[in-house]
C-alpha cells in the first residue's frame, strides 16, 4: 500500500510551549506505532530557542533570554538552535510507522519533503534543495550551519527551511521549520557570540522576501487606505470620496 493510502491525520496546532510541542512529536510516534493514524501537524510557536540534541547550552545568551521572555528547549534531532515566533517562523512535523518509509536516509528525505517543495511553489518562491554543501558561518545557529543538500532548502542560494529526522519507538518522526519572515535580532539575540546582521541576511531568506506586495503596491494601498477606506465618508455613508 502507498504510503499517500494509509490512515493519516492533519493537525493544524494551536499555539502551545515548546516543550510541549516536542513531547507531542514523542506521542505522536507512540500513537502510530500503536496502529494508530500517521500524523502530520503544522505549527507556531511563542517565543522559543529550540536547541540541537547536542547543543552546548553555553552557546545561549541565557540572560537575553530571560530578559526577552524567549523561552529554551532541546529538540531530538541535532544541529543548531533555531528561534521560533508566531510570526517569523512556521513548523511542521511528520510522524510515521519506520517500516513505511523508505531506509535510504536521503530517499526519506525527498518523499517527506515534498509537501514543503510544493508549499514554496504554490506560494510563489523559486526554492529546492541546496545543489552543494556551503561551509558554516555561525555554529550555534542552524540557519547559519552548513548547509547541506540532503535536508536544507534554499532559495535564491539562502536558507528558507530547514529539516531533521530521527527514529524513535520503531517510527520516523521529521520536522522542520520554514522562515515566513525574518526576524534578525531576535534570531541572533539568542546566542552569545552572534555574528553581524548583513552576515545572517546575507545567509538567510523568508517566504516574505520572495512573496509579497511590492514596495510600490504598499504605497498605493497606504495612498488608498487614507484618501478612501479610512474616511467616515465610506465608513459611515458607503459613499467613495475617491470617484465622487
Amino acid at each position: 500500500m502507498d504510503l499517500a493510502d494509509r490512515e493519516w491525520r492533519l493537525i493544524p496546532e494551536e499555539r502551545r510551549p515548546g516543550p510541549v510541542l516536542m513531547a507531542l512529536e514523542e506521542v505522536a510516534a507512540r500513537t502510530a506505532v500503536a496502529g494508530g493514524p500517521r500524523t502530520v501537524r503544522v505549527y507556531t510557536w511563542p517565543d522559543t530557542l529550540s536547541l540541537g540534541y547536542r547543543q552546548d547550552p553555553a552557546t545561549v545568551d541565557w540572560d537575553y533570554c530571560e530578559r526577552e521572555g524567549v523561552g529554551v528547549t532541546r529538540r531530538q534531532t541535532g544541529g543548531g538552535g533555531i528561534y521560533h515566533d508566531a510570526h517569523a517562523d512556521v513548523s511542521y512535523g511528520i510522524t510515521a510507522p519506520a517500516d513505511e518509509l523508505p531506509g535510504d536516509l536521503m530517499a526519506s528525505y525527498e518523499l517527506l519533503c515534498e509537501p514543503l517543495l510544493d508549499f514554496f511553489d504554490r506560494a510563489g518562491v523559486d526554492a529546492g534543495f541546496a545543489e552543494a554543501e556551503r561551509p558554516a558561518v555561525h555554529q550555534p545557529a542552524c540557519y547559519l550551519r552548513a548547509v547541506h543538500p540532503a535536508h536544507d532548502v534554499v532559495a535564491g542560494d539562502r536558507k528558507v527551511s530547514g529539516n531533521a529526522q530521527y527514529r524513535q519507538r520503531d517510527a520516523v518522526i521529521q520536522h522542520g521549520s520554514l522562515s515566513f519572515d525574518l526576524a534578525t535580532d531576535r534570531h541572533l539575540g539568542v546566542f552569545g557570540d552572534p555574528v553581524s546582521a548583513e552576515e545572517f541576511e546575507g545567509r538567510v531568506t523568508s517566504v516574505r522576501e520572495h512573496a509579497d506586495v511590492t514596495d510600490e503596491e504598499l504605497d498605493a494601498a497606504r495612498d488608498l487606505a487614507e484618501r478612501k477606506y479610512a474616511t467616515d465618508a465610506w465608513t459611515r455613508d458607503r459613499e467613495d470620496p475617491v470617484e465622487a
